[in-house]
């Protein structure tokens, strides 16, 4: 939880770094979604854990620091519309494939991201930004 009510909406401090974060946070899925050698999970189904904790971290990143519902909502359809576009790109690689089930694990992921941010969870980015600043 925001350690302050009135903090719960105010706009963090660092947040063109926090986004410049999220948008390389978003490079990185594209990129881990076309590269011809994914990073392997080396458990079954291990590559649908890597979507799910993947979009999930895009949700929850993005959704500290915008914490409107609609803003968060406008983030859930853009991430879980990336997560379609991705794979219909894959089907036109040679070493990719199209698979509706990595579709439902990144909009599972990006269920889970919104859910556990804040007001649920901890807003990090807040927490680091109060250390940060009671630091000088």
């Amino acid at each position: 939880m925001d350690s302050h009510p009135t903090q719960a909406f105010a706009p963090l401090r660092f947040d063109p770094l926090w986004r410049v974060i999220g948008w390389g946070l978003i490079a990185a899925v594209v990129w881990l979604s076309l590269t011809p050698t994914p990073l392997e999970v080396p458990v079954e189904q291990g590559d649908k854990l890597g979507h799910l904790a993947g979009y999930a971290l895009l949700m929850f990143w993005f959704a500290q620091i915008d914490r409107m519902p609609a803003q968060r909502l406008r983030w859930a359809i853009g991430l879980i519309a990336l997560g379609i576009g991705l794979e219909f790109v894959q089907s036109f690689t040679a070493v990719r494939a199209f698979e509706l089930l990595d579709m439902l694990a990144d909009a599972a992921g990006v269920l889970l991201g919104w859910l556990i941010a804040p007001p649920r969870g901890v807003n990090v980015l807040l927490r680091v930004e109060q250390v940060l600043g009671s630091s000088h």
